[in-house]
């Protein structure tokens, strides 16, 4: 099994690689007004360790993120200006500031079965990607952070009834992402649901409006950022599980685990952070910045 995964996520990285794009413009003013990058702190000399990761990306020139162009909210490239937008893509933004002291950054779009293939052969510095840490993947890849925490919901088509709590998928065909963190959480909540996979988000969402399964769970951000776009979707549950994402690292690389940790300590303190929500997940979700997660506060971490 190992062997035949291995072989898949070597096959998918060819498809990953053709996602690439280049996002090095430096970003203007916020949504806000506020130019959230150009405020963003820059690591002193000193932080720049000799032989270390952190000076072959600033010798480079170019911090390469595992990513999405295509979650909304999240990272998602913008077709009138080729920039990416969201989240996920901003915080990579940050912390190429704070390494090369400009915001140069390309991303790699990679599949939730590429990620850890991805950092294990340095085909990609970092990932943020709704990277939920889990035990399992911290055997695999190193998790600075958290960063922000989420949680599974389920979407349906609009007007489906009699789903309103993950109990109610017992015998039904339900959606799901491959290798996500909610294939897990059905087959705990609902052991007799039966389980379909695909590859990306999109890929869920198309089938779920082509009836391939009669729901779909995801991460509620995620699915907020679909259902505002298609109203053919409805959200039925709030989050019923936790999901801390992390910042994805080669395993064993402590020096660059402590370094992008401090640099995330740094913008959860001087306001950086919640700038970078506001400008993007706060444009649906009303309210505040959430308080962000305390680092290193969950197993994985």
């Amino acid at each position: 099994m190992k062997k035949m995964i291995a072989v898949v996520a070597v096959a998918l990285l060819g498809l990953a690689a053709c996602g690439e794009a280049d996002n090095a413009a430096v970003p203007g003013p916020s949504k806000t007004g506020k130019d959230v990058i150009g405020q963003a702190p820059a690591a002193a000399a000193s932080d720049i360790l000799p032989g270390s990761t952190m000076e072959k990306i600033k010798s480079r020139g170019e911090l390469i993120v595992g990513g999405s162009l295509d979650a909304p909210l999240l990272s998602q490239q913008n077709p009138a200006t080729g920039e990416v937008e969201g989240f996920d893509a901003t915080m990579g933004k940050a912390l190429a500031k704070y390494i090369i002291g400009e915001p140069k950054v390309k991303i790699v779009n990679s599949a939730s079965e590429t990620r850890e293939a991805l950092l294990a052969n340095g085909t990609v510095d970092v990932v943020f990607q709704t990277y939920t840490i889990t035990e399992e993947r911290a055997k695999q890849v190193a998790f600075a952070g958290p960063y922000y925490t989420s949680g599974l919901t389920i979407a349906v088509k609009q007007g489906t009834s009699g789903i309103t709590k993950p109990e109610d998928l017992n015998g039904k065909k339900v959606i799901a992402g491959a290798n996500t963190p909610a294939i897990p959480a059905i087959k705990k909540l609902a052991p007799q649901a039966e389980i379909v996979t695909f590859g990306s988000d999109p890929e869920c969402l198309q089938a779920l409006k082509q009836d391939r399964g009669v729901a779909y769970v995801q991460d509620e951000t995620l699915l907020i950022a679909a259902a505002q776009k298609d109203t053919a979707i409805q959200i039925v549950t709030k989050p019923f599980t936790v999901d801390p994402y992390g910042i994805g690292l080669k395993h064993g690389d402590d020096q660059m685990k402590k370094f992008v940790n401090d640099w995330l300590g740094k913008i959860q303190a001087d306001g950086t952070w919640q700038q970078i929500w506001k400008d993007s997940i706060g444009t649906v979700v009303q309210g505040d910045a959430p308080q962000p997660p305390k680092i290193g506060s969950v197993p994985g971490s």
